[in-house]
């Protein structure tokens, strides 16, 4: 009898960290990782996992959301692994067996977290209706590191034979984003 943990972040500028130590601190033999979106059907790392849990074993996350992309996904997960004898531990719920009251609380908890992703998905989609509407400078996507007018100059080099590399020597502005942003430019 295993215990395998599971840590997942959904971009790769998140930790992992601290999802790794309430693993190691739950004592996980072994411990899989991967920063993938939890709307991303394949997740190599998860697929691993699935295939070596044998019966008697135990499955750690540090969160519900962590396991599943949704309810569906998840009731699907579970009910494979409770028929195969698995444990789930999450951590902030609790262990979830094979048994009536088991297989209730995480349906109810699963359908709560469902809603609790949709809920975030709702505000940030009426977040950025509402800063259309109000802010005629909203843009979405992450802001510009370089000004419109450090890119003009940048191009103003090119223009006068400076090479890609010289450009970004002298700037600081990476050579891809030089390239992105010289497209950019009205014309």
């Amino acid at each position: 009898m295993m215990k395998f943990g599971y840590a997942r972040v959904s971009s790769a500028g998140q930790s992992l960290a601290t999802q790794i130590a309430q693993l190691k601190a739950e004592k996980c033999d072994v411990i899989y990782s991967e920063k993938f979106t939890g709307t991303t059907v394949h997740r190599p790392q998860f697929e691993r996992l699935l295939n070596r849990v044998q019966t008697g074993d135990t499955i750690v996350v540090t969160k519900l959301d962590r396991f599943a992309r949704n309810t569906k996904e998840a009731l699907e997960i579970i009910q494979e692994l409770l028929e195969a004898q698995i444990k789930i531990h999450i951590l902030n719920m609790g262990i979830i067996e094979d048994t009536p009251s088991g297989r209730l609380i995480f349906t109810l908890f699963s359908a709560f977290a469902q809603f609790e992703r949709d809920m975030i998905i709702t505000r940030t989609q009426e977040g950025k209706v509402n800063a259309r509407l109000t802010n005629p400078d909203y843009r979405e996507g992450r802001q510009l590191t370089y000004t419109d007018q450090e890119i003009r100059d940048a191009l103003h080099l090119r223009q006068n034979g400076a090479t890609f590399g010289s450009i970004s020597r002298k700037t600081g502005i990476s050579v891809s984003t030089l390239k992105r942003r010289f497209k950019l430019l009205p014309s």
